[in-house]
């Protein structure tokens, strides 16, 4: 009923706009009572074979949301209940900013796949505390609801040099209320981001939020977020910057800048400009990255993969390369509410 019905109605309307009336419809059919029980019946896969335990947490299924989808921590707990094992919020930055200029999101339905120059759009991260100080599980998460993820970037005004600050500013006014964190430099839609991946950056900045991390009595786990477009001797310098720095992991991948073996007409794609591409143009490459950094690390560090997934056997091939987590974004889009059900299903088909 999704694809057939469903869908073709929510591509009429411009996609972020239909983001926000959606969220709306969800938050207000979860705030009927009884309804919470009833989508959590419907989409959410109960099995303990499915449960992972890392970054000292116990997560009750491998599927999480990835971040961008609920970027100010609004809809949390309400999708929660569509099965996800963990939902990443944000990317958060230290002030609200609008973001790029609109239109910002596009379709390319022939592909299955979305681009976007959002910008990192978002209330702050003192707005999204606010709203955490409320979730329905508490520490230790994952009893009571859903394992909340921290996404924290930089002010897109804010320059690389003074970097380290805004995500020191992130991490203060979130730890209290998320469960990890994934620091994010690998956005190509704030301008000189990207950079921020290079050795020299990164190692100053991944040290300095662990030294932070030191500090509190119940420190949290650190991750990074990369990008797909990084080659293999930049994944080298990662796999020897999450051993300096000890950091707890690595989120692969990000939206890639790469438009090539799309079957979407080019003049559309021109059209649509500037941007990260995600979706299943993405997967092949985002596996990759996961393999490479797993073997060449010796599964060295947990891995979140991302990028692309939009079935069980996405899922699963993400795993087999090397991936203790799975995210999923787009796919949620072009697959519907049952997304996290049918991935949950095959991973258990398949064993892992």
């Amino acid at each position: 009923m999704y694809k057939s019905i469903i869908k073709p109605f929510f591509f009429l309307f411009e996609p972020e706009n239909i983001h926000h009336i959606v969220f709306k419809a969800i938050k207000f059919l979860c705030a009927i009572p009884g309804t919470p029980f009833i989508i959590k019946n419907i989409y959410t896969v109960n099995d303990k074979r499915l449960e992972r335990k890392l970054f000292g947490l116990t997560f009750p299924n491998p599927v999480g949301l990835a971040a961008g989808f609920d970027k100010d921590a609004k809809l949390f707990d309400e999708l929660g209940y569509y099965g996800f094992g963990f939902i990443e919020i944000g990317t958060l930055t230290p002030k609200a900013q609008p973001g790029n200029d609109k239109p910002r999101m596009f379709r390319l339905p022939e592909d299955e796949g979305l681009i976007n120059r959002m910008g990192f759009n978002n209330g702050g991260a003192e707005a999204a505390a606010m709203r955490l100080k409320n979730r329905k599980s508490n520490l230790p998460a994952g009893r009571q609801g859903i394992i909340i993820g921290g996404n924290i970037g930089k002010n897109k005004i804010t320059p690389n040099e003074d970097a380290v600050s805004d995500y020191e500013k992130c991490f203060e006014t979130l730890f209290d209320y998320v469960d990890y964190f994934v620091v994010n430099v690998s956005s190509p839609n704030t301008p000189g981001l990207r950079a921020l991946q290079e050795k020299e950056p990164l190692t100053k900045l991944l040290m300095h939020v662990k030294e932070l991390n030191a500090k509190k009595k119940n420190p949290k786990a650190i991750l990074l977020k990369i990008a797909p477009d990084l080659t293999n001797e930049q994944l080298d310098d990662i796999i020897i910057i999450v051993k300096e720095t000890k950091i707890d992991g690595v989120v692969a991948t990000n939206t890639t800048i790469d438009r090539s073996n799309l079957i979407t007409d080019k003049n559309k794609i021109e059209s649509c400009g500037a941007g990260g591409l995600s979706g299943k143009p993405l997967k092949n490459r985002s596996v990759e990255v996961v393999k490479y950094l797993s073997d060449k690390s010796n599964k060295a560090f947990p891995i979140i993969g991302v990028g692309g997934i939009h079935t069980g056997k996405d899922a699963v091939e993400m795993l087999k390369a090397g991936a203790s987590l799975v995210q999923i974004y787009t796919g949620f889009i072009y697959e519907g509410p049952s997304i996290a059900k049918k991935i949950n299903k095959e991973i258990l088909k398949q064993g892992l």
